[in-house]
């Protein structure tokens, strides 16, 4: 019973140094949690995407599953080279990753099949000596994984967010 009261405590003086700030959410009803809470939510998924996006610039291949998570990864200002996962045979794809002697960033979906595709793709690429970063795709699902469930869903959870809290950061 100790830990709760700290809890509330601590919340509760939180929330009293925010409402002195205008960081609650008074006015939006419906949301979950305080302003500051999404806007620092949208601030690190933001660093992390512009982290991707310079990786992508430097001639980085970006692997997702399907087209719409390419259209969510366009309409968020990826302009580099991106490969479908599904749409080929996993040797074919591995064939071709492996073709171009690229660094890879692999981004598929943080559900069970995306999890065995991307440990597959890895996996194949690594064998024949390509350079593949996971754990961009890890951080993202640990920032985003309660929330929406595929990178086709990425762009409009971060409009949502940006409207949350307030953003003016566009894709570029």
């Amino acid at each position: 019973m100790g830990w709760l009261f700290r809890f509330e405590f601590q919340y509760s003086i939180l929330m009293s140094e925010h409402e002195q700030t205008g960081n609650v959410p008074v006015g939006r009803p419906h949301l979950k949690a305080p302003i500051f809470v999404y806007q620092r939510k949208l601030e690190r998924i933001e660093e992390l995407i512009d982290e991707m996006l310079e990786c992508s610039n430097k001639g980085d291949l970006i692997v997702v599953e399907g087209k719409r998570d390419v259209i969510s990864l366009r309409k968020l200002g990826f302009h580099g080279a991106i490969e479908l996962a599904t749409h080929r045979p996993l040797t074919e794809v591995s064939a071709r990753i492996v073709n171009t002697g690229k660094r890879v960033i692999i981004l598929t979906d943080w559900d069970r099949r995306g999890d065995l595709l991307a440990s597959k793709i890895s996996e194949d690429l690594r064998y024949f000596g390509i350079d593949v970063d996971m754990y961009m795709r890890e951080r993202l699902s640990s920032m985003v994984k309660k929330e929406i469930k595929d990178v086709e869903s990425l762009y409009s959870y971060v409009t949502k967010l940006r409207k949350i809290a307030g953003s003016s950061h566009q894709a570029v």
